[in-house]
């Protein structure tokens, strides 16, 4: 009979579960099973990663039958400024944007140490039914219990744990002779245990804090590092654009001129005042001009490849064929450096050596932990809790609040390592780092304050590179325009008019080269300061994904 009633007792209670659960949400269902489901492997054919296939250059051919689809909406040819290039690579460089979620990622390893400290709430519900037999003359003793564990832990930063419990448990027996039957049980406790020596105190506790902390901080000095670089390559590429752009002019124009010499001569040979050999001559030369401005427009689009791919803008990809010209020109100005400001400045303002101070910070605190681990283990608990039995609930909290019967528990445990080595060891090495450091650091400013006098330097040769460019590009213009008048009095040969057109264009390339490298000079400068050229400042905002 015993047996039946209580089947008939689970039977209900597991069609009422069943009830719920078709009555809940399909959705819910359905989350159910995708968090019971092994998500699908990736699987990657074994010829994928073993064979290495041929390219086939007709396969890749455009012939007059392929369809040509432009990958995107182009521009038409566009004049952009430095400032505009600096502000779309802010907003859509890649390789930027890669750099500015990892502070996203440091913040939340502070955010993951921050939580070790949370409360932490438990509970268990725990059913018992049993019935023993019994060996006397006795009828079996049945018991029906059921017991609610419900409790906190607050894990402290001083190192130790306070913990807050409740137990209620309800038991009937069968046996006639319980005297409270049903009876009812509680017993609320307080406990606390604390390290009196090793792992005891707020700075120990919080060094994975601090530590977490300073990471964050390092990753944005590496963070703005990158930044200050991507956005310097940018300036860079802008001014190797410009450079390129003016030396295919330059081509341009040498050729013009040889084509126009060619034309000459062949009057000249026409009216018996040259040989043939001079129109040779003078053709040569112009194939030679052609040959270097088709190598001076692979440059450009080199360039403008180059800085389409830094400023990722919608519209002006790297396979589009849209033009770029430069609108911001270069302005030489000669600048007359105080070197120990300048170095100050790199010391103020470099990331590297601020990494290195924040390394050094985690170096202490790492010493300070270190040290403390060396210490005996010495833990001091107690516990608190009330005792209360009614026969129902009326009385159980009556004697509950009359706190009639209660437990005091003190404990103080200890171990002490014999040699404790280990500890020992890391103590040192923790000190034996810092001591590395240090050196770094010093080895760094060294290496920081080489640099800026080198750009400097570099910045003066660059600037004597545009006056002496632009003294030798008077010189050879006036050597060409002599040579030219030797040649039409016949008093030269087109050789001559052509090694002075050479020249003429090697000076005029010097200058560009010079004034390119002068800005790109500057832009180092800057660099090797921790700082940017312009007269807007940069503010940059962290990433962070959507979840």
């Amino acid at each position: 009979m015993l047996i039946r009633l209580m089947i008939q007792k689970y039977f209900y209670f597991a069609l009422l579960v069943f009830c719920m659960l078709m009555l809940g949400s399909c959705s819910y269902m359905e989350k159910v099973r995708e968090y019971y489901e092994v998500p699908a492997l990736m699987t990657v054919p074994g010829e994928k990663v073993r064979q290495i296939d041929i390219l086939d250059l007709k396969d890749v051919e455009q012939t007059k039958e392929t369809k040509v689809v432009p990958v995107e909406s182009e521009l038409d040819d566009i004049t952009l400024s430095l400032a505009e290039c600096r502000a779309f690579t802010l907003e859509n460089n890649l390789d930027l944007r890669v750099q500015l979620i990892n502070p996203s990622i440091a913040i939340e390893g502070v955010n993951q140490e921050e939580a070790k400290f949370e409360a932490i709430y438990s509970g268990k519900i725990e059913f018992n039914n049993t019935d023993m037999p019994q060996s006397s003359l006795l009828d079996g003793t049945g018991i029906n219990q059921y017991t609610a564990n419900i409790g906190v832990n607050m894990p402290l930063r001083t190192g130790g744990t306070l913990s807050f419990n409740i137990v209620d448990s309800r038991r009937k027996e069968t046996s006639v002779w319980t005297l409270l039957n049903p009876s009812y049980y509680t017993a609320p406790s307080i406990s606390i245990s604390q390290p009196l020596l090793r792992n005891a105190g707020r700075n120990v506790n919080t060094y994975r804090i601090r530590m977490a902390q300073y990471n964050s901080d390092i990753i944005d000095t590496r963070t703005k590092l990158q930044a200050i670089r991507i956005i310097a390559n940018v300036d860079i590429t802008y001014w190797k654009l410009y450079a390129t752009r003016k030396l295919l002019e330059v081509r341009k124009q040498q050729y013009d001129l040889s084509k126009a010499l060619f034309e000459q001569t062949k009057r000249f040979v026409e009216l018996g005042l040259k040989s043939k050999i001079e129109v040779i001559r003078t053709e040569a030369s112009m194939a030679e001009k052609l040959e270097a401005i088709i190598k001076a427009d692979n440059d450009v689009r080199d360039a403008e490849r180059a800085l389409k791919r830094m400023m990722n803008k919608k519209a002006l990809g790297m396979r589009t064929k849209t033009i770029i010209v430069p609108a911001t020109l270069p302005d030489p100005i000669h600048y007359k450096f105080d070197t120990n400001l300048v170095v100050n400045n790199a010391t103020e303002n470099r990331m590297e050596l601020l990494e290195l101070e924040l390394q050094l910070a985690q170096d202490n605190s790492n010493i300070e932990y270190m040290k403390n681990q060396m210490l005996p283990i010495v833990t001091m608990e107690y516990q608190y809790n009330i005792n209360a039995l009614g026969e129902d609930r009326h009385g159980l909290y009556d004697m509950l609040l009359d706190n009639d019967y209660n437990d005091h528990r003190f404990s103080l445990q200890f171990s002490i390592p014999l040699f404790n080595e280990a500890a020992k060891s890391n103590y040192r090495r923790a000190i034996f780092e810092r001591t590395q450091r240090l050196a770094t650091k010093e080895s760094k400013e060294a290496e920081i304050e080489n640099e800026v006098l080198n750009q400097i330097d570099k910045l003066e040769a660059n600037w004597q590179r545009i006056q002496a460019s632009r003294q030798s590009i008077m010189l050879t213009d006036q050597q060409y325009q002599t040579e030219k008048k030797q040649y039409e009095l016949g008093f030269a040969s087109s050789t001559d008019v052509l090694d002075a057109q050479t020249k003429l264009a090697e000076a005029q390339i010097m200058e560009i080269v010079a004034i390119a490298e002068y800005q790109i000079a500057l832009v180092d400068l800057a660099y090797a300061t921790g700082t940017l050229l312009g007269a807007a400042k940069v503010e940059l905002e962290p990433i962070v994904p959507n979840q």
